[in-house]
C-alpha cells in the first residue's frame, strides 16, 4: 500500500521516504520484483530483448520489446506505446529474469507486439504527475454518476493514461451490468476513451491496498500475484473455529494465508488413523474431543460424561493399538492406564535476595465503618453500640424531666432575618425584656 508521501519527485523517484525508487517491504511499489540480475557486475553477451514495465506503482504491468537505440535497464522511467497513445512507467525487470516472469504468466514472445519509444524526459515526467494528481476526482465523479443512473457497481480505481486518451475504470459487481448509459455519461464529462474492466474482490483489494488482521500490508497487495480458491475444509483441516468474521480478509472473502500452511498440515494428518472417532473399553465408549496435529496426540472422554468428565490424551500409536483390540473384539481396562502421563515442571530454582529488595507481609486490611453501620441499621440500633463517647445508652427513664413544651425548633424558620421581620406575635417576649433593660437603666 503506497502511503502519499510517495508521490514522484523531478526525476521520478518518491518524494517522501527517499528510498530511491523502491522499498524492499513493498510499501512504495505493490508487487515489487527483485532483478537480482541487473545487480551483477557482468555483461550478458546475449541480452534478451524485453522488458518488464509497471504502471502506476505496480497496480498494473506489461512487456515490451527494448529496441537497441534505448537500451533501458531495470529501474529507467521510460515511453512506451500502448496501441492507443503513449504512456509512461518504470522498468521493473530486464534481461533473464523477464523470460523467467514470462514462463510463469504463461506469456508468449510472439504475443508481444508493443515497443518502448525512448526514455522518458523531465516534462514527460512532470505530466505524469499532473495525471496522477487527477484520478482521484474522477473516481470520485465516477462514482456519482453510477449512483444516479442507480446501477448496483462498485468503482475501486481509475487509471488514465499519460497522455489523456484512454482511463480505464475498475469496478466490482455481483452480476452483469448494463452500462451503455453511463458510459456515454462519463464520455461527456470526461471528454476521454472510457474502457471498463470488471475485477473480483480480491483483485479490488489487491489495487487499493490495506492492513490485515496480523497487523502487516496485504499479501495480495505486495508479492501475492495468483489468487488460488479457499475454502472452509483448510480452516478444518487446520483445527480452527469457523468464524466468518475472523477468517474473512479485507475483501471479504477468506484469507488467502489459509492455504500457506495446509500443505503440512495434511502431511501431519496422513499420520493419523481413519475412523478413530470412537472407542470401545470396559469401562465405557470414549469419544474423540480434539487432536493436536504437531504433537501427535488425540484426546478422548467418555460418553457417558458428555464431555465434562476427565480428558485422556493418547499418542497415535496408541489409538492405532486399541483400534486393532477393537476389530478382534478386545477391549482395554481404562484409558487411564494407556493415557500419557504429564508430569507436571519443577519450578526453577531462584537465588534469594535477587535484587536486594525486602518484601514485606502484606497488610491485614481493616474493616471500614461502613459496614459497621450496616450492621447496625440491621439490628434497629440507630444510635451505635456506644453513644456519647462511651457511656453506653442513656436509661429509659432519663427523658422524662424535660418539659413538654420544650419543642425543637423548625428548620423552616432557620434565616428569618434574611426573609425580613417575625410577624407581629413572635417579638412579644423580646420587647418586654428590652422595656426592663432600659428601666434598670
Amino acid at each position: 500500500m503506497a502511503c502519499s508521501s510517495c508521490a514522484p519527485g523531478k526525476d521520478g523517484k518518491p518524494g517522501g521516504c527517499n528510498s530511491n525508487g523502491g522499498c524492499g517491504s513493498g510499501g512504495c511499489n505493490r508487487l515489487n520484483t527483485y532483478d537480482w540480475l541487473s545487480t551483477m557486475e557482468y555483461e550478458d553477451p546475449s541480452e534478451y530483448g524485453l522488458l518488464e514495465v509497471s504502471f502506476k506503482q505496480g497496480a498494473s504491468k506489461e512487456f515490451f520489446h527494448n529496441p537497441p537505440h534505448v537500451n533501458a535497464s531495470t529501474g529507467d522511467m521510460v515511453v512506451v506505446d500502448t496501441g492507443n497513445g503513449w504512456n509512461v512507467g518504470r522498468v521493473s525487470l530486464s534481461g533473464e529474469m523477464v523470460r523467467m516472469q514470462m514462463k510463469k504468466k504463461r506469456v508468449k514472445e510472439d504475443s508481444i507486439i508493443k515497443k518502448v519509444i525512448r526514455l522518458a524526459n523531465q516534462r514527460d515526467l512532470e505530466k505524469k504527475a499532473e495525471v496522477a494528481s487527477d484520478e482521484k476526482p474522477i473516481m470520485v465523479r465516477a462514482r456519482v454518476i453510477a449512483r444516479t443512473l442507480g446501477l448496483k457497481m462498485k468503482i475501486g480505481d481509475v487509471e488514465v493514461q499519460t497522455d489523456r486518451r484512454k482511463a480505464t475504470f475498475y469496478y466490482t459487481a455481483d452480476g452483469r451490468i448494463d452500462f451503455r448509459e453511463l458510459i456515454r455519461q462519463y464520455a461527456k464529462d470526461f471528454r476521454i476513451k472510457i474502457e471498463m474492466r470488471q475485477i473480483g474482490a480480491r483483485q479490488e483489494s489487491a489495487r487499493i491496498g490495506g492492513i490485515g488482521s496480523c497487523g502487516r500490508e496485504l499479501c495480495c497487495s505486495t508479492w501475492l500475484s495468483d489468487f488460488k480458491s479457499v475454502s472452509t475444509a483448510a480452516a478444518r483441516y487446520q483445527n480452527l473455529a469457523i468464524n466468518q468474521s475472523k477468517l474473512s480478509g479485507q475483501c471479504g472473502r477468506l484469507k488467502c494465508c489459509l492455504n500457506f500452511e495446509l500443505d503440512s498440515y495434511m502431511d501431519a494428518l496422513s499420520h493419523f488413523p481413519k475412523g478413530a472417532d470412537k472407542l470401545k473399553t470396559e469401562a465405557g465408549t470414549t469419544v474423540l474431543v480434539k487432536t493436536d496435529v504437531f504433537k501427535q496426540l488425540m484426546y478422548y472422554c467418555y460418553e457417558k460424561d458428555r464431555g465434562r468428565g476427565k480428558f485422556y490424551p493418547l499418542k497415535v500409536e496408541k489409538v492405532k493399538e486399541i483400534l486393532e483390540m477393537n476389530r478382534k473384539n478386545e477391549m482395554p481396562l481404562d484409558l487411564n492406564i494407556m493415557a500419557m502421563n504429564f508430569e507436571e515442571a519443577e519450578p526453577v530454582g531462584v537465588e534469594e535476595n535477587l535484587t536486594g529488595v525486602i518484601d514485606l507481609p502484606p497488610e491485614k486490611r481493616r474493616k471500614s465503618n461502613r459496614s459497621r453501620k450496616n450492621k447496625n441499621k440491621k439490628s434497629g440500633d440507630r444510635r451505635g453500640p456506644q453513644n456519647d463517647k462511651g457511656r453506653g445508652p442513656k436509661p429509659k427513664g432519663e427523658n422524662k424531666d424535660k418539659p413538654k413544651g420544650d419543642k425543637p425548633k423548625n428548620r423552616n424558620n432557620r434565616g428569618r432575618g434574611r426573609r425580613g421581620p417575625k410577624p407581629n406575635g413572635e417579638n412579644k417576649g423580646n420587647n418586654k425584656s428590652n422595656n426592663n433593660d432600659k428601666g434598670s437603666k
